[in-house]
């Protein structure tokens, strides 16, 4: 069975982004479509669906580096920030954007908080097994094509 390990990040985003658009409590918010995506960034972004995009992508990151937080997952949308004359430094993306995405994939069921053996730390995010099967079976649903459009696929 084909796993999200096994196909590339832009065919799986891609892919999810047709699933994701579909459920109801994934929606972009009001305000999504004036906000930058972070301090280091100049305009808002310029894709209709990129709050779709988004949500894809921060459930494969889930799915890969959970348990993960809102925080982590801003600082791995951010950038450098240009300070004028001064050297370039390091920007995280928006915290209010990943907490809203988490927030929604939490409420679709995809994904829940990681709590240690007594319940009182918060680890981060991680898939549910819902969601565990839903990326698993996109994956499997688009390797026909990921092994067409790369042909080291097969190997593995």
């Amino acid at each position: 069975m084909t796993t999200f390990n096994d196909i590339p990040a832009d065919m799986l985003i891609d892919a999810l982004v047709e699933h994701i658009s579909t459920i109801e409590t994934i929606v972009a918010p009001e305000w999504a479509s004036f906000v930058k995506t972070g301090t280091h960034r100049e305009r808002p972004p310029d894709q209709d669906n990129w709050w779709s995009i988004r949500s894809a992508a921060i459930l494969r990151k889930v799915a890969f580096k959970g348990p993960i937080g809102a925080n982590h997952i801003s600082q791995e949308y951010g950038g450098p920030r240009d300070r004028g004359v001064k050297p370039n430094r390091a920007a995280a993306g928006s915290r209010n954007i990943a907490r809203t995405i988490l927030q929604q994939l939490t409420d679709s069921g995809m994904i829940k908080s990681s709590f240690n053996a007594s319940g009182t730390v918060n680890y981060g995010k991680i898939l549910t097994p819902a969601g565990h099967k839903l990326i698993n079976d996109i994956a499997h649903s688009v390797r026909p094509k990921a092994e067409e459009k790369y042909p080291g696929l097969s190997n593995y």
